[in-house]
Order: C-alpha cells, then sequence, then structure tokens
C-alpha cells in the first residue's frame, strides 16, 4: 500500500518520503537523488535497513529516520544497519553506538537535531555576560533573518514555517491584523500604520526579543514574538534561567483558527524555541489569567500551570514547558488524551 508523501527538510532541502509497504522511498526533490529503506522489526524492536544499489547520504538517512519514525508513531528508537554514511551522525547523538556493529536511533533525539528543521543552523553563541536596565544576562546571538522553521505537518498535508519580519511586505498586514476586534480585545494594540511600525521597530531594536511570521505553505497567517526571559517582564516573577525563552502570538487569519492549525503551530513554537539553542531546557509564557481557551490550549499541549502573577497590563498566568518532557513525550504530535482546541488570539 502506498502511502501519501512525507516531506522532510534534512539539511534545509526537501525530501519526499514515500513509504510502500515496509519500504521506504527517499527522493530529493531539488537535486533528484534517491535512496530506498526497509522498516522492519527485529529481536530487540523497529529496525531501518538501507536497500544495497541505491543512493544515500547523511540527508538521506536523515529524512528516512524522520519517516520511519512518522510511519511507526509507537517507536521510540529505531536499530540502524552499520554500513550508511553515519559518522557525523553518531557524533551529534542521532545514532548512539550498539552491540554488533549496529546502532539506534533515538526518537527523542533526532528531534533534538536542529538541521532537520533550521534551514541554517548556527553553533550556540559563546557565553558573555551583560547588564540591561540593570538585569545580567548572556550576550544575545544578531537576530536571524530570513526563513527560521519549517517542518511539514502531516495532519495538514502542508509545511509548516516562521520567517523574519519583513516590514515592506508585512507591515499592512499586521496592521490588518492588531485592528481585527478578535484580536485587538486580547492584545490591545490597535492602531494606525504609525503605531505598528513604531511598535515593530522597538521590538526589530531590542537584542531579546524578535517578530516572526508563521505560515502555512508560504501564506501568512499569524504573527509570533520570541523573547529571552532573563530580560522580559517576567523575570522576576520566578527563578528565571540564562537560557529559558518566551513567546507571543496572535492569529490574524480567521480561516487559521481551528483546531488543528492550532496544534499545528502550538507543537511547532515549542520545538523551534529548544532547537535554536540546546541550553534552552524551558519554553514560558504569560497569558492573560481571563484567555480560558488559550490557557486549555497550553494546558493540553503539555504546558504546565505554575502561578497567577500581576503584570501592569494583565492578570497573568505563568505556564512552563520542560525540554525533556517535550522530546520524551513525543509532544511534537496532537496528544492522545485530547486535541488543542483553538487558540485564536494571544498567548
Amino acid at each position: 500500500m502506498t502511502s501519501t508523501p512525507y516531506v522532510s527538510y534534512a539539511d534545509g532541502m526537501p525530501h519526499a518520503v514515500m513509504r510502500e509497504g515496509e519500504t521506504l522511498g527517499v527522493r530529493n526533490t531539488q537535486d533528484g537523488t534517491r535512496s530506498l529503506w526497509k522498516i522492519g522489526q527485529g529481536a530487540s524492536g523497529a529496525t531501518l535497513d538501507w536497500v544495497d544499489g541505491s543512493a544515500a547520504s547523511t540527508g538521506h538517512l536523515l529524512a528516512a529516520l524522520e519517516g520511519a519514525f512518522e510511519y511507526r508513531p509507537s517507536s521510540k528508537s529505531l536499530a540502524v544497519a552499520p554500513s550508511h554514511p553515519a559518522a557525523a551522525l553518531v557524533r551529534a547523538g542521532v545514532l548512539l553506538q550498539a552491540e554488533g556493529g549496529h546502532a539506534r536511533a533515538c526518537r527523542d533525539m533526532l528531534w533534538q537535531q536542529p538541521s532537520l528543521w533550521l534551514p541554517t543552523v548556527h553553533a550556540p553563541m559563546a557565553l558573555q555576560y551583560a547588564l540591561t536596565h540593570g538585569k545580567r544576562h548572556p550576550v544575545r546571538p544578531p537576530k536571524p533573518r530570513g526563513v527560521l522553521y519549517q517542518r511539514f505537518i502531516p495532519w495538514l498535508g502542508k509545511t509548516f514555517s516562521f520567517r523574519s519580519f519583513d516590514f515592506e511586505a508585512d507591515l499592512a498586514m499586521f496592521n490588518r491584523w492588531m485592528n481585527d476586534p478578535d484580536v485587538a480585545v486580547i492584545w490591545e494594540e490597535e492602531g494606525d500604520l504609525d503605531k505598528h511600525r513604531q511598535y515593530l521597530s522597538a521590538i526589530d531594536r531590542d537584542p531579546h526579543m524578535y517578530s516572526m511570521i508563521a505560515c502555512l505553505d508560504g501564506e501568512p497567517f499569524g504573527y509570533f514574538e520570541m523573547y529571552w526571559a532573563k530580560e522580559s517582564r517576567i523575570a522576576p516573577f520566578y527563578d528565571v534561567d540564562d537560557h529559558d525563552r518566551g513567546w507571543h502570538v496572535l492569529i490574524g487569519e480567521p480561516a487559521f483558527r481551528g483546531r488543528a492549525f492550532a496544534t499545528a503551530w502550538l507543537t511547532s513554537i515549542s520545538h523551534y524555541i529548544f532547537l535554536c539553542d540546546p541550553r534552552t531546557q524551558r519554553a514560558v509564557g504569560e497569558p492573560r489569567i481571563d484567555h480560558v481557551q488559550q490557557i486549555r490550549n497550553l494546558d493540553k499541549s503539555g504546558y504546565a500551570k505554575v502561578k497567577e502573577f500581576d503584570l501592569p497590563h494583565k492578570r497573568a498566568l505563568l505556564v512552563v514547558m520542560l525540554r525533556e518532557r517535550y522530546f520524551t513525550d513525543a509532544l511534537w504530535l496532537p496528544r492522545s488524551d485530547g486535541a488543542a482546541m483553538p487558540a485564536q488570539h494571544s498567548a
């Protein structure tokens, strides 16, 4: 039986992964290279074997592993035959050496590999401290530009992506979104183009945060803000770590406010936060306490509700996602104990 193609973005290039029975065909859609892989069952669990005679590279192996875990969602690891070009993947922890010359790929370690989802991978910035408004924090890396993250969403059949905010292309759209009554009731930032240009310019000048546009198959539908928590307004309210990171969201296009979309972007923003820097152990948020729908959505997506606290403009709830929980519990997938409800306007 042939499946619908799954798309992996290993090494920043799209790879179509097609299953036919227990065989996976991987094709790099940019350079046309192909490889064949066999999913099987061994004494110690699921296996992935390279079919002799097909082309294979590190990118193909990464794509095959991602596809194999997609088609075997109950498998937490795969035994991988030793003949693949995998030395770099052993060093990265994608493959763990095992007895008999074989290797084992663990699902939670694979999903921590930035080269599968970040078009450009940067090494973590060396640690040096600075003071900002009396707050001691690490010097932050330059703001990323262009496409920042891309991930195929199987339940939508579309590619979700984050890209950096483009003032020329996005300002009018952002203005329209902020003046949507459903958004304005939460964000309270309605106004004209000049107000929103100043709002976004202030973020662009601030080293601790940046703006992103969320897209599905290249179509913009939402706005996200990423921030380092150590320099943020929530830092005084909990034992903040140097690399904790938080986010805000608004979904501007009403057609993208359904349950399946909410699950896609919420699982993806957490994933992106943890891929950006391996030292980030917690993703945090501070939704309005009266935004019941959003809090329910966060709860169902694995965020722990910590406490209520007061910010100058709102009564907020501190929510936290642990890195270990996200990857161990495979929270990039919709949870079996209840799919996320629409989270439409803010977090």
